[in-house]
């Protein structure tokens, strides 16, 4: 998450005690348990996390660069997963930094959590920095401009180790057109590209999250072993890769700089 707006707080679960579920203006942005930092209560960040837990062996160490910080669900499951793992949130709403510092557990251990810009923040970090890059951020439910691009994709590509994957979160609706110009934006600047949604979204009935993962090496991402564990989820998922993404991002074009001015 990285979305400014003044009217944000932190709710308890009524269906889970220990849940916390952070509110911008009424809208869910996220969610964690205090108590439990492996519980993953969205279907997209399981995705995520499904990607982050194939990315590496069990329990190995990762440098890691959250951008979008909310209440730091995933840099508190790799925490939690990965010990002794290295990871940045880059959050540019102070105030939801102060909220999560102010009402939730104790950051854990190995993160740090700045206030910037993740464009900034990533055109500032060294290059071959990182084994993942995770990108959560929207304003007014939707990813902003200047972190869709080629030209950030590049450098996103630059901090990345070779072994390194991106991670995207994307809202969308039907007919899903800012996420099949997503895949052909990051198919313009990584060798290995994929899709991770819930199948109803793929077939056109419903607003909700893709994921988009991307890594700098051919034959990088774990999909053979992503695929069995996105379709066992609670909400099942479809991972498309291959000859499946040509046909689903077919026409779309990659977006630049230049077509945001």
């Amino acid at each position: 998450m990285d979305a400014l707006d003044d009217r944000l707080e932190l709710v308890v679960d009524p269906a889970r005690p220990t849940g916390r579920t952070l509110l911008a203006g009424g809208v869910e942005q996220s969610y964690v348990d205090v108590a439990d930092p492996t519980y993953l209560h969205f279907d997209y960040v399981r995705r995520m996390a499904a990607v982050a837990d194939l990315a590496a062996p069990a329990g190995h160490r990762l440098d890691v660069l959250h951008l979008g910080g909310g209440a730091l669900t995933l840099a508190r499951y790799l925490a939690a997963t990965r010990p002794g793992s290295a990871q940045l949130v880059v959050e540019r709403d102070p105030a939801v930094v102060d909220l999560v510092a102010r009402d939730l557990p104790p950051v854990p251990p190995g993160i740090e959590v700045r206030v910037a810009d993740a464009r900034e923040a990533v055109a500032g970090a060294p290059g071959d920095a990182y084994d993942l890059v995770l990108a959560d951020i929207y304003r007014a439910a939707r990813m902003p401009p200047h972190v869709a691009t080629v030209e950030f994709a590049r450098e996103v590509a630059r901090v990345l180790r070779t072994e390194g994957i991106y991670l995207v979160n994307v809202t969308d609706l039907p007919p899903l057109v800012v996420t099949r110009v997503q895949a052909a934006t990051l198919r313009e600047v990584f060798a290995d590209v994929c899709v991770v949604a819930d199948r109803r979204m793929l077939r056109g009935r419903r607003y909700g999250n893709v994921v988009l993962a991307a890594a700098r090496r051919p034959h990088r991402l774990p999909v053979a072993r992503l695929v069995p564990r996105v379709l066992r989820d609670p909400l099942p998922g479809v991972v498309l890769h291959g000859a499946a993404l040509d046909t689903f991002a077919a026409g779309a074009r990659p977006r630049s700089d230049d077509s945001e001015r």
